[in-house]
């Protein structure tokens, strides 16, 4: 029995020195500076839209908020239904997920793939299967903060 198990620390071993010889290094910090400034672009550009909306509309600043966020979602939402989002989010990584287009991304294209199975149980059903995630933590984290701002 000891000799089968020995045999199999002894694979494992050669499977692990063999996976850290070919597999290929990450370049981290190219990665981390294209997610950065890529999120940073995202953001300018949702600044430059917030502006539109305060010079043109003569919103104030916290009203031209929600129309902001709604146009950026938007943007998201439409450049992953023409495939350009997924190209930009395999370049820049994390800068896209983080910002509100990740939000976006993730409820379109789960719409997308599954608009096969109708509309109702496909599309209805399923593009929230990701956000659903998404909307359930920031409810609860909402409500921890509103609790600990009333105690405090």
């Amino acid at each position: 029995m000891s000799n089968k198990k020995q045999s199999n620390q002894q694979q494992k071993q050669t499977y692990s020195q063999y996976v850290k010889t070919h597999h290929p290094k990450t370049p981290l910090f190219k990665n981390c500076l294209n997610a950065f400034w890529v999120g940073g672009l995202i953001c300018a550009i949702g600044q430059a839209i917030q502006n539109f909306f305060i010079n043109v509309f003569g919103f104030s600043q916290t009203d031209a908020a929600n129309p902001t966020v709604a146009t950026i979602i938007f943007l998201g939402g439409l450049l992953t239904a023409l495939g350009v989002f997924d190209r930009i989010a395999k370049f820049a990584g994390a800068g896209t997920a983080v910002p509100v287009t990740g939000f976006a991304n993730s409820m379109v294209s789960a719409a997308l793939e599954f608009k096969k199975e109708g509309f109702v149980l496909g599309v209805g059903g399923k593009m929230f299967s990701l956000a659903g995630s998404v909307i359930v933590f920031g409810v609860v984290t909402a409500f921890i903060i509103g609790v600990i701002s009333a105690i405090l």
